[in-house]
């Protein structure tokens, strides 16, 4: 999700400013999800275009080279088609991160979004039970690189997994090259001065 300031409060006018790279997918996303349910009402939060009615369903968000439509309940919702391609070890959010809207499966898509509101609907339904979540793999560059740090080995190895995975799931889901040495400089800086992943802002 974006988390940068929302640049404006009016949806047109969000709409209208989105980069050139996701405006397009944006205006598709919007068009279609309220003519599928009509009763959603729109906002904007946290830079994103989002669509209520009980709570926040979902909301759309536009990025240079990408959009992504982001459901608040994902984990909860039924999804054989496998639409959703990132997020996937939150415990809620889960996305669907799209450069074009071709081959998109517009039926398991529909699906997807009309369960999401029929459980928006449904205050009283019981979240599922947690599931265990299996172990994240450790990236081959944060091994590498904590083998050659002992202060930033040392606090790594006396954190909870739960902390553990959070530096691993970070440094693992960068794609580009300036973006996983950056992560992993970020990482190593913070573990070595004893940080968890929520507090490395404060290493820097």
């Amino acid at each position: 999700m974006d988390c940068r300031p929302s640049r404006t409060r009016d949806p047109e006018e969000w709409i209208a400013t989105c980069p050139i790279g996701s405006k397009a997918i944006c205006e598709e996303l919007r068009d279609l999800i309220f003519r599928w349910e009509p009763d959603l009402k729109e906002s904007i939060n946290s830079n994103m275009l989002c669509f209520s009615l009980r709570k926040r369903v979902c909301a759309v968000s536009g990025f240079v080279k990408n959009a992504q439509i982001t459901f608040f309940r994902g984990r909860e919702l039924p999804d054989p088609a496998r639409l959703f391609n990132h997020g996937l070890e939150n415990a809620s959010i889960h996305s669907i991160d799209l450069t074009t809207l071709e081959g998109l499966n517009l039926r398991a898509f529909r699906a997807l979004l009309h369960a999401a509101v029929l459980l928006d609907g449904e205050p009283s339904m019981p979240k599922p039970p947690s599931m265990p979540r299996e172990e994240w793999p450790m990236p081959e560059i944060l091994a590498a690189a904590l083998k050659k740090n002992k202060a930033a080995a040392a606090f790594y190895d006396q954190l909870k997994p739960t902390y553990q995975r959070e530096y691993k799931v970070w440094v693992s889901t960068a794609k580009q090259t300036e973006t996983i040495a950056r992560r992993l400089e970020e990482t190593i800086r913070a573990l070595a001065a004893g940080k968890k992943w929520a507090q490395r802002k404060e290493a820097c």
